[in-house]
């Protein structure tokens, strides 16, 4: 039985348009809906019916100053389940710092998972979870182990205001984030959350999905091993992380991409110089030059992950997803948010 669906103009009355700066010291304002709508920046795509989130590249903006962009929120919070991500394309390139992730109320009380992240010419994803509670969270595995494929990049999750890495891990699949991603048409992100066994990620090149989530009926038990695990005997899940919303957002440099990161990365110049250039926000579909910078999501929504509708694209609107989340007994799922709506369905549970 489907409890909640969504489709269309019903995504933009069910989810939240976050409106003002960017908590992480980017250099955007985010719009509200009728602005972004207004401006070009949030729009269903009448080809194909989905969704297009872009950073602006057309307005005039002086170095170290802010672009308009999009950052939504779902209404609707979560506390366990398998949570799976396709897209065909996501934004890349010098200053840009895209991201899909969960929260909880009172950060970092609550806890944040971040399942997509990456910023400027990085060419893995890096997966984090952020604690906030006096209750361990820690990620003791190593990847020696065979427990995760990725390499570890901090192991003490606990975060706060001014030391905020948690414990990360980065995926060694050069297909799983940027250009790679995008090259390869993009592909499926999982994160399949269990309280009494703790977290892990799957990124899935679009070649590679397997058979069980193209049919809507996932087994994780099947998937082989995860690119990062976070175990339930190191961290407690349960008081961590709950209520978490989802995010979508992409902001341009900030205290990540536009810090230390920038000046590493082998970007030209310096990113408040960036900003200034709206050409950097401005792309094509294919055979994208050097700097360009991919600033949108723009969902697909065939059931198959087979594009049926490709228009010429000179703006940098090609990223495409949508998003299932499965739970023990039902089933939300998010496809092409904006356009096909979230389903709710009674599932028998998942096979461990």
């Amino acid at each position: 039985m489907i409890e909640d669906f969504y489709q269309g103009q019903d995504f933009f009355n069910d989810w939240t348009f976050v409106v003002g700066s960017d908590p992480t010291g980017g250099n955007v304002i985010y719009q509200s809906q009728s602005d972004a709508q207004s401006k070009g920046l949030a729009y269903v795509n009448a080809c194909d019916n989905s969704l297009i989130l872009a950073v602006d590249s057309t307005s005039t903006v002086a170095p170290g100053g802010q672009r308009a962009s999009v950052r939504i929120m779902s209404r609707q919070s979560y506390n366990g389940g398998l949570f799976v991500f396709d897209a065909s394309y996501m934004p890349v390139g010098c200053s840009t710092w895209p991201s899909f992730w969960t929260v909880g109320p009172n950060w970092p009380l609550a806890g944040e998972i971040d399942i997509i992240e990456g910023v400027n010419n990085q060419d893995t994803n890096q997966m984090t979870l952020h604690s906030g509670t006096n209750q361990t969270c820690t990620n003791e595995q190593t990847n020696s182990t065979n427990q995760f494929t990725g390499q570890i990049m901090g192991t003490n999750c606990y975060s706060t205001e001014h030391a905020d890495s948690g414990c990360g891990i980065e995926d060694t699949d050069t297909s799983s984030f940027a250009y790679g991603f995008n090259n390869a048409e993009g592909g499926v992100f999982a994160l399949l959350w269990d309280i009494s066994t703790g977290m892990s990620m799957w990124h899935f090149a679009r070649v590679d999905i397997p058979k069980d989530l193209i049919a809507q009926t996932p087994n994780p038990s099947t998937w082989g091993t995860p690119a990062g695990s976070w175990s339930s005997q190191t961290c407690d899940i349960t008081t961590n992380f709950y209520d978490q919303k989802m995010i979508i957002d992409t902001t341009i440099c900030g205290d990540w991409a536009g810090g230390n990161a920038y000046a590493r990365s082998g970007c030209p110049g310096t990113c408040s110089d960036m900003v200034a250039n709206a050409t950097n926000y401005v792309g094509e579909f294919d055979g994208m030059p050097n700097h360009v910078t991919l600033s949108a999501f723009h969902c697909r929504c065939e059931v198959d992950h087979q594009l049926r509708c490709r228009l010429p694209v000179t703006f940098a609107s090609i990223a495409h997803y949508h998003i299932y989340i499965y739970f023990n007994h039902r089933l939300a799922m998010l496809r092409c948010p904006g356009n096909v709506r979230m389903m709710v369905s009674r599932l028998p549970p998942l096979e461990d």
